[in-house]
C-alpha cells in the first residue's frame, strides 16, 4: 500500500495480495482519520460480502473466488468507542458481467485497488442498536 494526500483527499493504492479492510485500517490509524468517505475501483481475486437479515439480525456471508473487477466500493471510515470503524459495501463483476456484492467483510486484491479517501470535518462515533441489530451512527 502506498498513498499521497492532496488537500483533504488521499489517493490510496492497495497492492496485489493485500487485503483491503486490513490496509484501510492500517492507513486510517496511521493518518488518524476520524471521519471520511471512501470510494474505490480495482480487481480482486477473492472477497466475502454479506447481506443483513433484518429478522435474525445476522449477516449472511457469501464468498467469491475468481477474477473480479470492482464495479463499486463505497462507504465510510468513522469510529466506534473511539477506535477505527469502517462500513463499506462492494460490488464486483466476473468474466460474464455478473455482479455480486453486499457489505464488505474481506477482499484480497488481485491486481490493484485505487481508492480515494475524502476527509470530512468532524467525528462520528457508533453504538450498537439492540432493536436494529447494527452499529449505528451516534450523534
Amino acid at each position: 500500500m502506498e498513498y499521497k494526500k492532496f488537500g483533504g483527499v488521499y489517493a490510496v493504492r492497495i497492492d496485489k495480495g493485500e487485503e483491503i479492510l486490513a490496509k484501510l485500517k492500517e492507513f486510517a490509524e496511521r493518518e488518524n482519520v476520524a471521519f471520511a468517505r471512501v470510494s474505490a475501483i480495482g480487481a480482486v481475486g477473492s472477497f466475502t460480502a454479506g447481506v443483513f437479515d433484518t429478522k435474525s439480525k445476522q449477516y449472511r456471508a457469501n464468498e467469491f473466488e475468481g477474477n473480479f473487477e470492482i464495479v463499486s466500493l463505497s462507504g465510510t471510515i468513522d469510529r466506534m468507542n473511539g477506535a477505527f470503524y469502517a462500513h463499506l459495501h462492494m460490488s464486483a463483476g466476473n468474466e460474464k458481467g455478473e455482479v455480486f456484492g453486499g457489505h464488505l467483510n474481506r477482499a484480497v486484491v488481485s491486481a490493484t485497488c485505487e481508492m480515494t479517501v475524502t476527509l470530512i470535518d468532524g467525528e462520528v462515533d457508533r453504538r450498537f442498536d439492540e432493536e436494529v441489530g447494527l452499529n449505528l451512527w451516534k450523534f
